[in-house]
């Protein structure tokens, strides 16, 4: 059985105030990127799905794993990014405010919690990120909230340098134990294509 249930809806038509989505500029790939698009001895390793072919626009997946967060992932970050807005580590601040009780996790920290779940199922044959846009922090995190992490696929393309490799643009969400939505990004990878459909594209 997969690791995530997936089923294909309409693509959402709302998007957030500027109604448009900014792309990074392209760069040259390496020869060792370009390497990593063809097919290897290794391939046997890693799952069998999760290249480019298999996405489609409009899906939509809920990843298998949760977390909860805890002292490293939440006070950590801020700390080490000496962030100083006190709500990160001062376990008082906050009491009675709107935000509720006790610290409020950094929210790069929440990002990066919801990027690591759902790269399982979308990075598994990624090449390298392109780039994360718009991300969006809904409603604070907490230490002991447990977040999971949904996906939907936005558009798909052929990578114009690379015919053994595609890019693929998500949005990707996270919520708390509550179903609330705590968090949402945008993500452009580029993905390795099936190595056997690849290979064709060179006869």
């Amino acid at each position: 059985m997969g690791r995530c249930s997936a089923k294909t809806t309409r693509r959402r038509s709302s998007r957030d105030g500027e109604g448009n989505r900014s792309h990074q500029p392209r760069r040259k790939r390496t020869e060792t990127e370009m390497q990593m698009t063809r097919e290897s001895e290794f391939d046997h390793l890693v799952d069998d799905a999760g290249w480019f072919e298999d996405f489609q626009q409009g899906q939509r997946m809920r990843h298998y794993r949760a977390a909860t967060v805890g002292e490293l992932e939440g006070s950590g970050p801020a700390k080490q990014v000496m962030n100083t807005a006190q709500a990160h580590f001062n376990d008082h601040y906050l009491v009675g405010s709107p935000l509720g009780d006790g610290r409020v996790v950094f929210g790069l920290a929440t990002a990066s919690l919801v990027y690591g779940l759902v790269s399982q199922d979308t990075a598994e044959h990624a090449i390298s990120e392109l780039g994360w846009s718009r991300l969006r922090f809904r409603a604070p995190v907490h230490h002991g909230d447990t977040i999971e992490a949904f996906t939907e696929v936005l558009a798909t393309r052929p990578a114009d340098e690379d015919e053994d490799a595609g890019i693929v643009e998500f949005r990707h969400w996270g919520r708390n134990q509550a179903g609330k939505i705590v968090f949402e990004g945008d993500r452009i990878a580029l993905v390795r294509r099936r190595p056997s459909l690849a290979s064709g594209n060179d006869a």
